[in-house]
Formats: C-alpha cells, sequence, structure tokens
C-alpha cells in the first residue's frame, strides 16, 4: 500500500499526498491525483477541492497536534 499523507495548512487547505480516491456521495469518483488540496473555509468554487478563495474570505485556523 502507498504512504498517504495528510497535512493541515495554515489558514488554508488538507494536502493529501498518495494518490487517493476521492468519492462523492454517491460513490463516484473524482480523477485520482498524486497530491491534492481539500477545501477547509467552505468558499471554494470548485469543491470539495481548494481554489485558493480562503485567501480572499479571511479564513483563519492554524491546528495544531498536541
Amino acid at each position: 500500500m502507498a504512504d498517504i499523507t495528510i497535512s493541515i495548512r495554515d489558514n488554508g487547505p488538507y494536502l493529501v499526498r498518495g494518490g487517493v480516491t476521492v468519492a462523492d456521495a454517491e460513490g463516484k469518483s473524482y480523477e485520482v491525483q498524486d497530491v491534492i488540496a481539500l477545501c477547509r473555509c467552505g468558499h471554494s468554487g470548485k469543491k470539495p477541492f481548494c481554489d485558493g478563495t480562503h485567501k480572499t474570505t479571511g479564513f483563519e485556523s492554524a491546528p495544531r497536534a498536541e
């Protein structure tokens, strides 16, 4: 199995590395890519993927693991 990592970008998206499959609520798959950015701000025009809108909406989140 390939190594898959999910990184949280400060004030930005989740970066998913490792060629995962993203499926919608009906089970239909989006195109598989080696690195994808998933929206966290909720304002992306191409959800579930990030389009950079968080930069203009004032989205702030910088969680840290304990």
